[in-house]
């Protein structure tokens, strides 16, 4: 099985938003605000929708923003990729009701062709060894975008959603959260604008950044080399825990299967920095969960619940 096949099997390449740039999620409960494609002096254009719960009120209480990367797959089976959503609204929208969770909009950005680039952390990635950075260079087609991709988060976007929705605007009511890649730019961004973003959610973040066949494995020499390249970035770049909350998480089947053993290395590097685990991080492993929307869909209330606890 090749590489590409790979990464299509398992979801790391969402398709485009050129495949959906027609079509607006339909939401199951609240409402969405279809904001067009966006252009950046950053980036690439793409689709940004908002979402807002039942309860949202043009002159009620200012809740909460969630941005949320692969934004396609966050509503609808009809605008996801695979045909597999994150059943984003159906669930935040409960906990809302249920006061498990603090009013909150979530603002879900499409990603686009240039997905991996855009995604892939560009200051880890300036680390790591040179076979290996020249390997993941090779594969996903060119040197990160990441830089420019937040830069259009925080310098464009993040203003027109305060302009234009009644939200919180302050660093404790700002998240970020996304799965595989888009786990890794939800921790780069929280690191690298650690004023803008008060909490971060990582979910079956790809540490590896590199791919093998099905039933092959990155060598130790490989591992070796993409951890302490973590390590060496996060130790110095990890945001306060005294005004921060981490939560990473994992399956342990498919893709998931290999995560374990970078994410125990990443947890010493995070404890390290002070941060207590269930109190303001918390890192957790479901068995038997796979790397896709299903399984991120069916523990999405965990992280919700963490990041965005009622205040």
């Amino acid at each position: 099985m090749s590489v590409v096949r790979v990464l299509l099997g398992f979801a790391l390449l969402s398709f485009s938003v050129q495949a959906s740039a027609d079509t607006v999620p339909k939401v199951g409960a609240g409402t969405i605000v279809d904001l067009g494609i966006l252009q950046s002096r950053y980036a690439d254009p793409r689709r940004v929708v908002v979402w807002l719960p039942s309860s949202y009120s043009s002159r009620g209480p200012k809740p909460a923003v969630l941005y949320m990367h692969d934004g396609q797959n966050l509503f609808d089976k009809a605008t996801a990729g695979y045909g597999m959503e994150w059943e984003v609204d159906e669930h935040l929208d409960r906990l809302i009701r249920e006061k498990k969770v603090r009013p909150t909009i979530v603002v879900g950005i499409w990603n686009t062709s240039k997905r991996l680039l855009e995604y892939v952390p560009s200051r880890a990635f300036a680390s790591l060894p040179t076979a290996y950075r020249d390997q993941v260079r090779a594969l996903y087609g060119g040197d990160p975008l990441s830089d420019g991709y937040l830069k259009f988060i925080v310098d464009e976007l993040k203003p027109m959603i305060d302009h234009r929705f009644r939200v919180k605007t302050d660093r404790e009511n700002t998240v970020i959260m996304g799965s595989s890649m888009g786990a890794l730019i939800s921790l780069y961004a929280i690191d690298e604008y650690s004023k803008v973003f008060g909490a971060a959610g990582m979910m079956s973040t790809h540490w590896p950044l590199s791919f093998k066949p099905e039933g092959k494995t990155l060598s130790d020499e490989e591992f070796e080399a993409v951890s302490s390249t973590f390590e060496r970035y996060l130790a110095p770049a990890l945001p306060d825990p005294k005004t921060h909350r981490l939560y990473f998480d994992h399956g342990s089947e498919t893709l998931d299967a290999i995560y374990a053993r970078y994410q125990a290395r990443v947890d010493k590097v995070v404890a390290a920095r002070g941060y207590l685990s269930g109190v303001n991080w918390m890192t957790r492993n479901f068995p038997g969960q796979k790397h896709n929307e299903i399984s991120w869909a069916s523990r999405l209330d965990v992280p919700l619940e963490f990041l965005l606890p009622p205040r």
